[in-house]
């Protein structure tokens, strides 16, 4: 039993069933036992590869894009470059390697971080030395003037509330105890006037509450403050019904109770609800593209022979599989998985990469 299982199976045993969000909340970041507080959790050594520690070329694909956003804003002299879970630092080193050649761009930056975790805010330190990065325990403090958001593999382990329909109408979807005592899931019956959704019996609805007020807040300041914003997360462009709560421990796919605080949980972004969200604070909607099409009209192709021209073979190698799990479809890769939505002021011209997936005003 993990050290958080204990904790749960306590809290649950003096406050009655927990809500999935709240598992959720306390799996991930739990001050002492939260799987984000108590490791490095990247890369081979750990339970996942994010598409920054994959190539370089991604960042500095997302690195040419916010500099084009910042020329496309007016080229404020003064703006906030922000990253939403930054990782180790990856994504945002090499954004500052590739934005040195343009012009005023860095003289106009601050960095700014949202990441509750003091052992991936020291990763970050190492990584982003001298870049004068200003940490932040959440998106509030984060925004002020003009900015240009960035949250790649954010929304996904943001916590959400799972909703069932059963033959007697939705119940929530519980953690409590089962007969042996261990950590289960349940259903609780929830008022008629809670979920008016009409769903087949079995359905499971999910609600998004924290993505959907992160959405809503960051579109709501760019669209008065100015600046853009962009997400990078698997998920789906419609939204749907279903269970999308996984967990993964050494890259591999776990029980969601087996060990909470010893793997990573994640849900699918439900990107349709997010636009919505968007839009109705006043943003500018581009997208959702699939990570493939987004990166490949950003030049991924091209950067990756100009890359291979100066590499030996084991570098061409490395350069190729890198590209192939970029943008390859299914399993082989995170091509079609992963998804990309931007927001912008609604003065904006339309935003590169998203040249083939122009969106009405409502969506």
């Amino acid at each position: 039993m993990s050290t958080l299982e204990a904790e749960l199976i306590r809290l649950i045993r003096e406050e009655g069933p927990l809500p999935v969000s709240r598992f959720m909340a306390l799996a991930l970041g739990h001050p002492r036992h939260g799987y984000y507080m108590t490791r490095d959790p990247f890369g081979q050594e750990g339970d996942f590869t994010t598409a920054p520690e994959i190539s370089q070329m991604f960042g500095e694909l997302l690195g040419l894009w916010a500099a084009h956003l910042w020329q496309a804003m007016g080229a404020p002299a003064r703006f906030r470059l922000v990253e939403l879970g930054p990782g180790r630092g990856t994504l945002m080193a090499d954004i500052l390697r590739v934005t040195r050649i343009v012009p005023g761009f860095h003289a106009a930056l601050s960095v700014h971080l949202v990441e509750t975790s003091s052992m991936l805010r020291d990763k970050q330190a190492v990584a982003l030395s001298g870049a004068g990065a200003v940490w932040h325990d959440s998106i509030a403090t984060a925004l002020d003037g003009p900015a240009i958001v960035l949250a790649n593999e954010f929304l996904d382990a943001l916590p959400l509330d799972q909703f069932v329909m059963t033959a007697e109408g939705w119940h929530e979807r519980l953690l409590g105890l089962g007969d042996d005592g261990a950590l289960a899931f349940g259903l609780a019956l929830v008022g008629e006037d809670s979920l008016k959704i009409a769903a087949p019996v079995g359905s499971v609805f999910e609600q998004p509450y924290a993505a959907l007020d992160v959405v809503t807040a960051i579109a709501r300041h760019i669209a008065g403050e100015g600046g853009g914003a962009l997400f990078i997360d698997y998920g789906s462009v419609r939204s749907g019904f279903g269970d999308t709560l996984q967990a993964m421990r050494r890259h591999g796919f776990v029980d969601p109770l087996a060990e909470p605080g010893e793997a990573d949980l994640t849900v699918h972004v439900d990107f349709e609800r997010m636009g919505q969200a968007a839009l109705k604070a006043g943003a500018a909607l581009h997208g959702p593209a699939t990570q493939r099409d987004f990166l490949l009209a950003l030049g991924l192709a091209q950067r990756a022979q100009a890359l291979s021209q100066k590499a030996d073979a084991a570098q061409r190698q490395a350069i190729s599989e890198a590209f192939d799990r970029l943008i390859q479809p299914g399993e082989i890769g995170m091509g079609d998985l992963f998804k990309v939505l931007a927001l912008s002021q609604p003065t904006l011209p339309p935003l590169p990469g998203f040249e083939r997936h122009r969106v009405p005003e409502q969506v």
